[in-house]
């Protein structure tokens, strides 16, 4: 990892649409009560970037990421006019991030307590690439509509391995590998094929069970303790990493890594959500924890272990929680209160 004479990090920052800057702003201040690890280079995506450029991913955004080979990503939206495709899966395809990690860990006591779960998702494959197109019969164009999914043997061992090497890292014991192999007999069962190859590669060091991604979700509700890490396709696992989410708290509680050999972003899970932008109530959670996975990923793990207790002790031990978790707070006042906290943490 590159890092300038200043000791900082060079990195990309692209602050996002809707309540995106707001939730960043407050991240790059947390980041700077832990004594700026990061050179940001400012760069735009989404609806803010086709308002400045005419394009939602414009080529000052891509040149950055292929300088920096890393960067921090507030939520996106992609127009729904233009024919545009999804902002994200441009980015994700254009740097090869096959990996997406999705951690959910119980920050907030709830339903669910002690849940500490991470799911692993190929990125850039399967039926969430949308490769569609629609067939006219008579004088209807879109009479019928087609969607491809294509996993490659490659892509399937790659993400395995990933996931398996993911695990000895962070010290896991097992991973369930999702699929529906039982109907998808060729799209997923070769990515059921690939995971048991990869696993006998690790035999006595990590597990391998499998399950059909319905049976998952149902046991993920009745008992998510008995999971570790899940290993899943790529539309099995943006599903699924949403309802991890819902264990934990919602979206505003969960982040995210996109991990390729070229590049690493880290994001904001949820959305936009321009309804409330402006308005100083957005929850700041989601967004520095991904900043927490970045700084573990360019190795300041310990810069990232008080990032996340100054979270923790900020929602648990002074209740200062946005509306959308149960409490009253601002934008401004949780980010007030968390560089507080970070102020007494060493």
């Amino acid at each position: 990892m590159t890092t300038r004479s200043n000791g900082r990090i060079p990195a990309t920052l692209i602050p996002g649409d809707g309540i995106g800057p707001e939730i960043t702003q407050v991240t790059v201040d947390a980041l700077e009560a832990l004594g700026s690890p990061f050179q940001w280079d400012v760069q735009q995506a989404g609806v803010a970037a086709l308002d400045a450029t005419g394009d939602p991913l414009p080529q000052a955004t891509l040149d950055s990421l292929r300088r920096t080979r890393l960067g921090l990503k507030g939520p996106l939206t992609t127009p729904s006019a233009g024919g545009f495709r999804s902002v994200n899966v441009r980015l994700r395809e254009a740097f090869d991030m096959f990996a997406n990690v999705r951690p959910a860990k119980t920050l907030i006591p709830g339903r669910y307590e002690n849940i500490d779960i991470v799911l692993v998702r190929e990125n850039v494959e399967g039926f969430y690439v949308a490769h569609e197109h629609y067939i006219r019969v008579g004088d209807d164009p879109h009479a019928v509509a087609v969607s491809q999914g294509v996993n490659t043997r490659e892509g399937c061992l790659r993400i395995a391995r990933f996931a398996f090497e993911y695990a000895v890292t962070h010290g896991r014991k097992k991973i369930t590998v999702v699929h529906k192999a039982n109907i998808l007999k060729a799209l997923t069962g070769i990515f059921l094929q690939a995971a048991r190859e990869v696993a006998k590669e690790y035999e006595g060091r990590v597990a391998l069970d499998d399950r059909i991604v319905d049976a998952c979700a149902m046991q993920l509700v009745l008992n998510p303790w008995q999971f570790d890490m899940l290993l899943c396709t790529n539309l099995f696992g943006d599903i699924l990493s949403d309802q991890l989410a819902g264990l934990v708290g919602g979206l505003g509680l969960a982040p995210g890594s996109n991990i390729g050999k070229e590049a690493a972003l880290f994001e904001a899970v949820h959305g936009s959500a321009p309804d409330i932008a402006g308005r100083g109530i957005a929850n700041p959670v989601s967004q520095l924890l991904a900043a927490g996975l970045m700084l573990e990923h360019v190795g300041r793990t310990d810069l990232a272990n008080r990032l996340v207790e100054g979270i923790r002790r900020t929602l648990i031990d002074d209740n200062v929680r946005t509306a959308d978790i149960g409490g009253r707070a601002s934008t401004a006042e949780f980010s007030n209160a968390l560089i507080r906290r970070l102020s007494c943490l060493s």
